[in-house]
């Protein structure tokens, strides 16, 4: 199947890499493969499964694209890459944001427009180390995901909601994915469709997932920094996020109230501070003991 294809130049210093290095869950995704040709992406779109692959010459992004999805994956690739990230409100108004500005100036908020494919493994991630996270979705990808089109074999793309619905209990353990979040994703599921089609209204989006069981403010914020483009969700709830930042601001650790108070200057673009933020690699001393992966689950 020959696949069909785009170039693209983007109006400013567009980078594959850094732009979408937010939508990888670790090394090994499944979906996301990184090769020496470019990047590789298996998706589920509004019109049927795609692969788009990218590479990037010096002016222009070229996209290829296979499967019922191509001409979807092509159409959106801009928005993707950050096309319509507006960064021009922003002002660091902070040594650490101007330093990390003056870097990363060029990095723009990613928009999938892909909503479950951003909640599923959001909710695979809660309140568990990266390593069980990113096994858990692999894990979930491979047994109950489809292969992507096109010609990189070790490529995949998620299960979708009907599917994930119909997982029964026992598969999940399997998996390594414990039920307090396999039963938030089953029931996530129910509401995929209807979370695709409001996801214009980001107000809308957020209340709608806060007011599923088992999701919360963290969340509803890493499906609307990635399906959206919203350069205002900021992760509140996470472990580091407002530690890290009152770190780079202030010189010392806080908490989600004080981190609130902290970023309300930089709204609507308090993502973009915890972006830059985490870009600048500023992260505060860590003295206690790291929270290690639980081995009491069954997996294989």
């Amino acid at each position: 199947m020959s696949p069909l294809s785009r170039e693209w130049e983007p109006p400013w210093r567009c980078s594959i890499a850094l732009n979408l290095a937010g939508l990888r869950r670790g090394s090994g995704d499944p979906t996301y493969r990184i090769v020496e040709d470019g990047h590789w992406i298996g998706m589920r779109t509004p019109i049927g499964p795609a692969t788009l692959h990218l590479t990037k010459t010096e002016d222009h992004v070229v996209g290829r694209a296979w499967g019922e999805g191509a001409p979807w994956a092509l159409e959106t690739m801009p928005a993707l890459l950050g096309a319509e990230d507006d960064p021009s409100g922003f002002v660091p108004q902070h040594r650490v944001l101007e330093s990390a500005w003056r870097r990363f100036g060029h990095w723009r908020v990613a928009k999938t427009q892909r909503v479950w494919e951003a909640l599923a493994p959001a909710i695979i991630e809660q309140k568990v180390t990266g390593q069980e996270a990113y096994r858990g979705f692999r894990n979930l990808v491979i047994r109950h995901g489809e292969r992507a089109p096109g010609p990189l074999v070790n490529l995949w793309i998620q299960p979708s909601a009907e599917t994930v619905r119909s997982i029964p209990s026992w598969a999940w353990l399997q998996m390594h994915i414990d039920p307090p979040r396999s039963k938030a994703l089953v029931t996530a599921a129910r509401y995929a469709q209807k979370l695709e089609a409001r996801q214009h209204d980001t107000v809308l989006v957020d209340e709608t997932l806060r007011a599923l069981p088992g999701l919360g403010v963290w969340t509803s914020a890493e499906v609307r920094q990635r399906a959206l483009g919203d350069a205002d969700a900021v992760s509140f709830g996470d472990y580091h996020v407002a530690p890290n930042i009152g770190w780079a601001l202030t010189g010392t650790p806080i908490d989600d109230a004080a981190l609130e108070e902290l970023l309300e200057p930089w709204r609507p673009h308090r993502y973009r501070v915890q972006a830059l933020v985490a870009l600048a690699g500023v992260n505060r001393p860590r003295r206690g003991p790291r929270m290690a992966p639980r081995t009491h689950l069954p997996a294989r």
